[in-house]
């Protein structure tokens, strides 16, 4: 089995750092390929960062509150289902917030006029 580094995504050229917000998932718990395991945050923007692979996750480097860098190196995914668990079943991925904010934002608009 390899492990896969959990990377902090590139944060925009006028964001320095950001905050480790929410983790998902708990080391020994299996994810699915695409499934949220932690939210980023900045003062701009939530960024949502899925699993890259099916797997367990393996360890948390950086607890929530933490001030991170971009590609910083934050958690460890197992490939594979080594531990015989099987993945929670309501897995559906969310639709990042800042599309969900922008969606509301103009259905609000819409229904204003």
């Amino acid at each position: 089995m390899s492990s896969v580094d959990i990377l902090v995504p590139d944060l925009p050229e006028s964001v320095a750092d950001a905050t480790v917000a929410t983790w998902h998932k708990k080391p020994g718990d299996a994810v699915v390929r695409d499934e949220v395991l932690v939210e980023i945050e900045t003062d701009k923007v939530v960024l949502e960062v899925p699993a890259s692979a099916d797997g367990i996750l393996d360890a948390v480097l950086e607890d929530e509150g933490t001030t991170v860098t971009s590609r910083q190196i934050i958690g460890r995914l197992r490939e594979g289902n080594s531990a015989g668990k099987k993945p929670a079943p309501n897995l559906k991925r969310k639709r990042p917030l800042r599309r969900n904010a922008s969606r509301r934002l103009w259905k609000s608009k819409t229904t204003m006029r």
